[in-house]
């Protein structure tokens, strides 16, 4: 049990708000969630040839079981492929949870799946602009796949960048199931991160080959499970579990070992435990309120997660009738402290994270500071305290849960909240002249937490990089990088800049980037501000920005300004750029619906703002 504190004012001030806020939306989502639950089986209000498809294929057991019985039946919901290194061991999944199901009297079917991309594939391709929207495309799968409805509760696959916010928002449409999160662990660690960084800088500054470059991202992604620095694959699992909606301490346990096993037969049993039909009812609709998100929001500050859950948490909300703004992020950060340091705002990767304490201790000391509501609903029944617990294995190989780390077992990664890393949190939000952005600033150096410069204006990533190659860019310079928003090209995440930026920072210049695309959970070192809004593409002041402006980037007191005249800028007109060769092939062309639809980076970068209204 942690210790109690009574809750900070700040993080019950913004919970006010939110929850004063939302109220008319969020009454009209729960109404509509309790209008859905049945304390009966929903199959058997089916007609006998919609039951006799459901449930044609399976065996004699399970078809006995959902034929003539008031047992549960569990959706699964998978978004394996073997592409994906942090997807490659759900191939698994299916048959040991139908197997647990069995166990628990129950019964489990592959109701769909979903897409799943990966970034890491995809960065500075022509895929990276399908990213964003594959989030969206996720929701509707995951829609598609409960849309049968057959099921009693649904455990949901998935680990990585938009897989698991997209889940998140499926699972919220079906508001009245209980939902269980499944995660399958980070990959064993290789070669270590900033060791990784310093060849990238290399291969930038022509110093390594190809070969070279290649052998070291081969020996740092090598194996299966997610990839081991803290980007928003991460990040997406310790929100699962601060949320409530994973088994206490199931974030980080490497796939594939018998712990993991153990924990995905639980999760499964678990999830067939908190139906309609039993005594613990737990529909994901109710576990997902107010003091959720915000506990959420917490955990993102508190372990210096990644800005991609400005957008995602704020689409998150929405899908369950409430509404979480940028200036929510802001105030609570000023509470949180920095209590982690895993790559790219520190040398460890996540294995080192979970051995020095992880999450059972990053909720420990949060909740004993007064920083998380503990009074939540989660899957495990017990509200936050259920989650300073750690799994293992004990006699005979059963799950068994123990007290978690009360110390760090490495201060240089994990601190309590007493002797913090820093005393705020590692997100900002900035504003100004130039629009609305945020900052990441666990990973940036203080010295660089101000950058005043000239602009010099790019359209694409690819553009900077010529002007790099070709030794262009001397002197100190905030770059600006535009027409990369939702509405533009589908808001890609733009790494490749940071190699040269690193580069060109340590040779002692000073730069910063400013831009309306995204930068994930590696925007590493180089201050950044990005997801500007508005967007270059809709008239947005990011768009009149010129060769030579004198651009303020302030992350102490969150300042976004172009220094130019008040009345010159009033008259100057907005450039446009033409984007057509980001509107077809790669299959961008299905996609010119979505960017005609896709509302702002500050309300989430969502086609379905006007649904969540």
């Amino acid at each position: 049990m942690s210790a109690v504190g009574s809750l900070n004012a700040r993080i019950g001030e913004v919970t006010e708000r939110i929850t004063k806020r939302s109220r008319p939306k969020r009454e009209r989502y729960l109404s509509r969630i309790d209008a859905a639950v049945e304390n009966a089986p929903p199959r058997q209000r089916l007609g006998c040839a919609n039951q006799a498809h459901g449930f044609a294929a399976c065996g004699p057991l399970d078809k006995e079981r959902l034929r003539d019985e008031a047992t549960p039946n569990l959706a699964i919901v998978t978004a394996y492929n073997d592409m994906l290194s942090a997807h490659q061991p759900y191939e698994r999944f299916p048959e040991l949870i139908r197997a647990a199901a069995r166990e628990a009297s129950g019964t489990a079917q592959v109701a769909g799946g979903v897409p799943a991309m990966c970034d890491g594939v995809t960065q500075g391709e022509a895929g990276m602009e399908l990213s964003l929207f594959s989030r969206d495309v996720i929701a509707l799968s995951t829609a598609v796949a409960l849309s049968h409805q057959t099921f009693d509760a649904a455990v949901f696959l998935g680990i990585c960048d938009k897989i698991v916010p997209g889940l998140v928002i499926g699972a919220l449409s079906f508001g009245h199931l209980p939902a269980v999160f499944i995660p399958g662990g980070p990959m064993t660690s290789g070669l270590p991160n900033d060791e990784k960084s310093r060849i990238r800088q290399l291969y930038a500054e022509g110093k390594i080959d190809r070969a070279g470059l290649l052998d070291s991202e081969s020996k740092s992604y090598h194996g299966p499970g997610t990839c081991t620095f803290y980007g928003t694959a991460n990040t997406n699992q310790m929100m699962m579990e601060i949320m409530g909606l994973h088994l206490p301490g199931a974030s980080f346990i490497n796939p594939n070992t018998p712990l993991r096993d153990a924990l995905t037969r639980e999760a499964a049993k678990r999830a067939l435990a908190i139906t309609a039909l039993g005594n613990d009812f737990t529909p994901v609709g109710r576990v997902l309120d107010e003091k959720a998100f915000v506990n959420a929001v917490v955990g993102l500050h508190a372990t210096g997660g990644s800005t991609n859950h400005t957008l995602h948490l704020v689409a998150m909300a929405a899908a369950g009738g409430i509404t979480l703004t940028w200036d929510d992020f802001s105030d609570l950060a000023e509470a949180v402290p920095l209590l982690a340091r895993v790559y790219p705002n520190g040398k460890a990767d996540v294995n080192h994270f979970h051995a020095a304490g992880g999450m059972g201790f990053v909720i420990r000391e949060l909740l004993g500071a007064g920083l998380l509501h503990r009074d939540v609903k989660t899957v495990w029944g017990t509200g936050l305290d259920g989650y300073v617990a750690e799994p293992g294995l004990g006699e005979d190989d059963q799950l068994v849960w123990r007290d978690g780390a009360a110390e760090s077992g490495d201060t240089a990664i994990l601190r309590g909240t007493a002797a913090p890393f820093q005393a705020t949190g590692g997100l900002k939000v900035m504003g100004g002249n130039l629009g609305r952005a945020v900052v990441k600033t666990s990973a940036v150096a203080t010295e660089r937490h101000i950058i005043e410069a000239p602009a010099r204006v790019f359209h694409s990533q690819e553009a900077f990089q010529e002007a790099f190659k070709a030794k262009e860019l001397t002197g100190d310079f905030v770059a600006v990088v535009r027409f990369q928003g939702p509405g533009a090209n589908g808001m890609p995440e733009l790494h490749k800049l940071m190699p040269p930026l690193g580069v060109l920072q340590d040779r002692g210049q000073k730069v910063a980037l400013v831009t309306d695309g995204r930068m994930s959970g590696a925007s590493g070192k180089v201050l950044s501000a990005i997801h500007v809004t508005p967007e270059a593409a809709r008239g947005g002041a990011i768009a009149k920005i010129r060769d030579g402006d004198m651009v303020r980037v302030d992350a102490v007191v969150g300042d976004l300004e172009v220094l130019v005249d008040p009345v010159e800028w009033a008259k100057r007109p907005p450039a446009t750029a033409d984007l057509s060769a980001s509107h077809s092939g790669v299959g961008r062309e299905l996609f010119t619906p979505f960017r005609a639809a896709v509302g702002a980076a500050d309300s989430g970068g969502t086609i379905f703002a006007e649904a969540f209204a």
